[in-house]
């Protein structure tokens, strides 16, 4: 351990530098960062179950639209 004092303040600044520089966070700061990133995913990307629902409905619509068509044709 006496061997460690000499080089205390040389540990204290680099550490300090590295905060600055903000490659040391917090967990608080990671907490908010992964709160924002959650945040954007929610407004950009559809849900799974969204995109299901969706695919359900364009197969409905197609259904339709055959069912349409094959009473043209027969008439």
């Amino acid at each position: 351990m006496e061997n460690l004092i000499p080089y205390s303040p040389i540990v204290i600044v680099v550490l300090i530098f590295l905060i600055q520089l903000k490659m040391i966070v917090t967990p608080e700061q990671l907490e908010k960062k992964h709160r924002e990133i959650m945040e954007d995913v929610e407004t950009r990307f559809a849900s799974s179950q969204s995109v299901r629902d969706l695919k359900e409905q364009v197969c409905e619509i197609k259904d339709k639209v055959d069912k349409i068509y094959d009473y043209i044709i027969n008439k």
